[in-house]
């Protein structure tokens, strides 16, 4: 597991001089900094930049330089060039000694430098796999994709950033154009270079009213070779994606109900499919209903709902399984005929997992990520579906690129749930808890998550934290049996799945 950051309050404004020195060092993290030569960039005295390092960031002003140096390294590495090497990364970053670089490292990130440039290995090779195909649909959400601003002799790196962004924009089922006039949305942008670095950023509007939804800044070290191609555009586009689909949600949930389409009756019940809650389940088939009235071939509802009676099953929210498991298989046979945009087909992907059909499911994901590699919902379902097909290092790999994508997505917590159960069906049974213990801080609600991490801690000899973990799921769902396990519990490799129904028999769950 990463280090646990320091989340003590500080002031939010920072004085002039401190970032004057934390941009100074930033620029330059491979430059070798005194604190006299930060001071002096600073426009301050040495003891004053101390002081005011200390009072507001809470660090010295050489551990700030160490924590930039380390970022600027993460940040290279994630952005995984084929010919990038660690050894040169850590020391274009100020950090020569390459031993304790990836010890440290590893403190810091919870993996090795090595880990995280293979995994971005895997990213760059599903991106240039991809197919120039596009997903037509009639709900796509638009937006105008503004010139990005620029000196002059930087406009042709900016049109080139813009013509990106607009693929990988498109890709993740956006319509872009460069026409602000009718669209929902505008995404406006400025590009400065400098000796040392080139910077992007990026702000996304809503037309009508100018609300602010999301801004991104993001920069790239001209000496590591720094470029914004393909890859930079998709995790941009990833990482404005949630955003723009909380903004599509609020929007159909302030029309009228006369004239909701299926489609805004399907984005209405997104999130309380995406709460994986009994109550919020219960919310979303009633809506998905209505949709599906309207509408029976909108994709969305289809796989939406697919999804949500596969969950009555796998979270225990039903007792009538066999009907619930039927009615979901169903609609996802519905899904599947139609001809839906990576969004529903990693729904999808989860409703056939769900519903123990992961062979069909691979393939669902598979052309998903073929619409979109930058689809982090589809990158977190093919993490599921290695760790169904007892590849846990591998399934790893996937989740952690979801979280890369999309670390504040409303599903990020299931792939930190995904790592736990990696590391439970690879034999790591005190990491698999930790994770799993990560997941439940960030959804506090799923209890489910319990079925799992109390025979995690059964295994690693941890009784005292199992018996914790089970009076939780006992809480939650006071009638569960092993029996009742056995049956909803998704498709896991055999050992691991004997090892959980009996890890929950040994903590005291009732067999029947």
């Amino acid at each position: 597991m990463p280090a646990t950051p320091d989340t003590s309050p500080r002031p939010q404004v920072l004085p002039r001089a401190v970032r004057r020195a934390l941009d100074a060092m930033r620029a330059d993290v491979g430059h070798d900094w005194s604190v006299r030569d930060l001071a002096t960039a600073a426009g301050v005295s040495t003891r004053s930049l101390q002081r005011q390092f200390r009072i507001f960031l809470g660090k010295a002003p050489h551990t700030a330089l160490r924590d930039a140096r380390f970022e600027s390294a993460r940040r290279e590495l994630l952005r995984g060039a084929p010919d990038t090497k660690v050894m040169e990364v850590a020391l274009r970053s100020g950090l020569p000694h390459c031993g304790r670089f990836a010890t440290e490292y590893r403190s810091r990130y919870g993996e090795t430098p090595s880990q995280t440039l293979r995994r971005q290995v895997l990213f760059h090779d599903t991106l240039a796999a991809m197919p120039p195909i596009f997903v037509a649909s009639r709900d796509r959400p638009t937006m105008a994709l503004e010139r990005i601003e620029a000196s002059p002799e930087h406009e042709g790196i900016a049109r080139g950033i813009a013509d990106e962004l607009a693929t990988a924009l498109t890709r993740a089922g956006v319509s872009v154009t460069a026409d602000p006039r009718a669209t929902r949305y505008r995404l406006v942008g400025a590009f400065a270079g400098t000796e040392r670095e080139w910077r992007l950023t990026l702000r996304l509007l809503e037309s009508e009213t100018g609300r602010h939804l999301w801004a991104h800044r993001a920069q790239e070290s001209r000496a590591a070779g720094g470029a914004f191609g393909d890859q930079f555009a998709t995790r941009i586009a990833a990482a404005l994606h949630p955003h723009l689909r909380l903004a599509e949600i609020e929007r159909a949930r302030s029309r009228p109900d006369g004239d909701l389409s299926a489609h805004d009756l399907a984005l209405q019940a997104m999130p309380h499919v995406l709460s994986l809650d009994a109550e919020g389940n219960a919310r979303a088939i009633d809506l998905l209903d209505r949709a599906m009235e309207r509408d029976p071939d909108n994709a969305l509802a289809a796989s939406l709902a697919a999804w949500a009676h596969a969950q009555r099953v796998i979270y225990h929210f039903s007792s009538m399984q066999l009907e619930e498991r039927t009615r979901g298989a169903d609609l996802a046979r519905r899904a599947l005929a139609l001809s839906g945009d990576a969004t529903a087909l990693a729904i999808l992907g989860n409703a056939l997992t769900s519903l123990r059909d992961v062979e069909t499911a691979e393939t669902v994901i598979g052309k998903a990520l073929a619409v979109d590699g930058g689809s982090a919902w589809a990158w977190g379902r093919s993490g599921w579906i290695d760790v169904y097909n007892d590849e846990p290092d591998s399934a790893i790999e996937r989740f952690k690129i979801a979280l890369e994508l999309a670390p504040h997505d409303a599903l990020a917590f299931n792939s930190l749930a995904g790592i736990g159960l990696a590391h439970f069906v690879a034999g790591r049974y005190l990491e698999a808890a930790q994770w799993q213990e990560h997941a439940l801080r960030a959804h506090p609600s799923s209890a489910w998550v319990h079925r799992t991490m109390c025979p995690a801690y059964v295994l690693a000899g941890a009784n005292e934290d199992a018996q914790r973990s089970l009076a939780a799921l006992r809480r939650n769902y006071p009638d569960l049996t092993a029996h009742a396990v056995q049956q909803g519990l998704p498709p896991l490799p055999p050992a691991s799945f004997e090892l959980v129904v009996e890890g929950l028999r040994a903590a005291g769950l009732p067999s029947a």
